[in-house]
């Protein structure tokens, strides 16, 4: 079993945080690549949020020849829904529900944390928000897809259903086409889930505009009595 080897960065926007976003890097990147979430996400100041970004296993990646590098999970080929990494996509949800275990320990409930990701990331965060016994405060997912739609109907738990969910796409992704972020926005839809879908004309990337409405969003839909109190 891969593990990661290094310990999460962790960043905090206030003191005896009482929020905590788990946020997981894209395949090939590390914990910088979204070091600079809390200024870009621009929470309200009375949100004392601790950021936690881990960085992925080493693994070789089949679709780049078996390099070696960081990957929450293997990809096989291009066709990413046909043949998935099941084992892959389980070790990497235990790693993230270490971080959740971790952070209850510390005091902060699961009602208070958001698991979230880019890319081969936001798989990952859809893929254990959705199959918890017990439901987060929210799931964000950037220009990524549902690994394992299919089986969704007979894994997900019923106690996770009222967990809101922000998916953005952009409209020329050419690493993970638009329909395939749209297929999951239905799939999800269609078991029930609380689905809030932004598009945005970029590739494979992050916009300015995208973390506007992710701000947005976590202050209405997942804090909102903090954020208006």
């Amino acid at each position: 079993m891969n593990e990661s080897s290094t310990s999460p960065l962790e960043i905090e926007t206030g003191a005896a945080p009482a929020f905590s976003i788990i946020w997981l890097h894209g395949l090939g990147a590390d914990s910088r690549d979204f070091e600079q979430l809390p200024q870009m996400l621009n929470l309200p100041r009375q949100l004392p949020i601790r950021f936690i970004l881990p960085d992925a296993p080493h693994r070789p990646i089949t679709l780049n020849g078996g390099m070696v590098m960081r990957g929450w999970y293997d990809l096989t080929g291009m066709e990413i829904v046909k043949q998935e990494d099941v084992s892959g996509l389980d070790e990497s949800a235990g790693i993230v529900d270490s971080l959740v275990a971790r952070e209850c320990a510390r005091g902060v409930p699961r009602s208070h944390i958001v698991v979230g990701g880019f890319s081969q990331g936001g798989a990952v965060a859809l893929h254990y928000g959705l199959r918890c016994e017990e439901a987060l405060a929210g799931i964000v997912g950037l220009s990524t897809y549902l690994p394992l739609s299919g089986q969704l109907a007979q894994r997900i738990d019923p106690n996770v259903l009222s967990t809101p969910i922000f998916l953005a796409h952009g409209l020329f992704d050419p690493v993970l086409a638009l329909p395939l972020g749209e297929a999951s926005r239905q799939t999800l839809q269609d078991n029930g889930c609380d689905v809030t879908w932004h598009t945005y004309p970029m590739p494979h990337s992050v916009a300015p505009e995208e973390m506007t409405d992710l701000s947005a969003w976590l202050s209405a839909r997942v804090w909102p009595e903090v954020a208006i109190g």
